[in-house]
């Protein structure tokens, strides 16, 4: 089973076109009307609709890695430096999380791409 996923304010429109275009579900904070958010409460959003979170926001990163030493849930996120790959890498590296994982993998998950 795929799993969906949910784009940060920050993140590219290519990135997103992309993934969608190669049959990933995508929802993004805009399609949501949920760019004013605070970082948290977008956190519990994404939870509520079994999304999982990409950003390239370093405190979002931090935040999810204090949510997992806390002990409180959230549906994971997926964190890729703006620096730190191509918009063709996050791509093939979001494909492949979203076609190959299940859902219950991401419970509490940060994971880093670009894979190298």
């Amino acid at each position: 089973m795929a799993i969906a996923l949910y784009m940060d304010v920050h993140i590219p429109q290519a990135i997103t076109d992309q993934l969608r275009r190669r049959g990933v579900d995508v929802l993004t904070a805009f399609d949501d009307n949920a760019q004013e958010l605070l970082d948290d409460q977008l956190l519990l959003r994404t939870t509520q609709l079994n999304r999982v979170l990409f950003t390239q926001d370093i405190q979002f990163r931090v935040l999810a890695e204090t949510w997992q030493a806390e002990g409180k849930q959230f549906f994971g996120l997926i964190f890729g430096h703006q620096l730190g790959g191509t918009i063709g890498q996050y791509v093939t590296d979001l494909e492949l999380i979203a076609k190959v994982s299940e859902p219950e993998e991401w419970i509490n998950a940060v994971e880093y791409v670009p894979f190298k």
